[in-house]
């Protein structure tokens, strides 16, 4: 998933820009710059992305812009494999900004970007994913001209306290009947089989990259397991943080869901939503998103069931290739 502030400057990149690696000293810099942009302060979420980028750097890159020795800019994007079981690595842009004082002389954002691309290519990274609000005219006029198009992928959302219905026409709740439990870290063996079960392939890097998350990264930990006989059956990997979109107010996402085959159709799915949104409504939580596919239509359909809608959001992506 990605995430976006703002982009303050899209005029040619000059000789005088300097690009460095982010480093987490900059925190201030970068919290004053988004205050600059944005109005609002996200030092929390931006504390957790620069402390998560110094702990797993090949999950991250982050740069920073200087104009003149004075830090201007910066741009965050992780790299991970995809979610819902897709296998390539991806990249999804994080946050990106630079301080209105320098906008529309110098270059920056185009700067940022060719480095990034650049970086990302030298790992192998064939594709640089983000989401931008289609009413933000002048964002995707700045894509646009980057070169991003449209992603084969939907965003969707949903209310998050929204209790979904049990597909069985029973009056209980969904959660009351089967245990669903917090994730705990101890967790890791039990999901990688299961995905392997369901994609075929073996990922422990990218469940121990997803667990760091879980456990270290966002402001509230919101990840679920479903117990069959005592032993796990499904999970719901969702976080709740400040920040990513430019998100004003805590922002609930769902990056993945899986269930072992051997328990299809015992509504593990539907019990792991129905916890996963009673827990958000516990927060105060107004709304839940996740991205998928457009052609998953299993998945698409189970969503539509659960009450997801298109999102005003559009998605992204910029070939590397």
């Amino acid at each position: 998933m990605a995430g976006i502030l703002t982009v303050g400057d899209v005029a040619a990149q000059t000789d005088s820009v300097r690009i460095r690696p982010l480093q987490r000293e900059d925190l201030d810099a970068v919290v004053a710059v988004d205050q600059n942009v944005s109005g609002r302060g996200r030092r929390g979420f931006f504390a957790r992305r620069l402390d998560h980028a110094r702990r797993d750097p090949a999950a991250f890159v982050g740069l920073a812009a200087e104009r003149d020795g004075r830090f201007a800019g910066f741009v965050f994007a992780r790299i991970q494999e995809g979610e819902f079981g897709a296998t390539a690595l991806e990249a999804s842009l994080d946050a990106i900004a630079v301080d209105p004082a320098f906008a529309g002389r110098h270059g920056l954002g185009r700067a940022l970007l060719d480095r990034l691309t650049t970086e990302l290519r030298a790992r192998g990274i064939g594709e640089l994913a983000t989401q931008v609000d289609w009413t933000d005219h002048r964002l995707i006029g700045f894509f646009s001209r980057i070169g991003f198009v449209l992603a084969p992928r939907v965003v969707l959302e949903r209310k998050a306290e929204e209790e979904p219905a049990g597909d069985d026409g029973l009056e209980s709740l969904p959660r009351d009947r089967l245990w669903v439990r917090s994730m705990k870290p101890d967790d890791l063996p039990a999901l990688v089989a299961i995905d392997r079960r369901i994609t075929g392939h073996d990922r422990p890097a990218y469940y121990a990259r997803k667990m760091d998350e879980v456990f270290t990264e966002s402001a509230v930990r919101m990840s679920l397991v479903a117990e069959i006989d005592q032993h796990p059956a499904g999970f719901i990997m969702a976080r709740v943080d400040f920040g990513e979109f430019g998100a004003a107010e805590p922002e609930a996402v769902m990056d993945t869901i899986g269930v072992d085959p051997r328990h299809d159709r015992e509504g593990v799915a539907t019990a792991l939503m129905s916890q996963l949104s009673a827990n958000l409504g516990a927060l105060r939580a107004e709304s839940l998103r996740t991205e998928v596919d457009w052609n998953r239509f299993g998945l698409l359909g189970f969503l539509d069931r659960m009450g997801f809608r298109p999102h005003r959001r559009l998605a992204l992506r910029l070939p590397l290739n």
